[in-house]
């Protein structure tokens, strides 16, 4: 079971670190992950920082979890 509890772990920092990405780059595979654009029902330019935001919690919790 610790096997998978750092798979997970591991798949949450990089899901995080490209929630980070999704704020700086624009690509169709960016775009497509945007947690805002998932979530909310117009996303716009105004509302790619919540990806920003989001994203560093989700990495920082992450790497929290695998280091403790």
């Amino acid at each position: 079971m610790k096997n998978l509890d750092t798979i997970v772990t591991v798949i949450g920092i990089i899901y995080g670190v490209f929630l980070i990405l999704t704020f700086f780059v624009r690509s169709k595979i960016t775009e497509a992950m945007r947690i805002d654009a998932l979530f909310m029902p117009n996303p716009s330019e105004a509302t790619r920082p919540l990806n920003l935001v989001i994203g560093i919690l989700v990495a920082g919790y992450s790497i929290y979890s695998l280091l403790s």
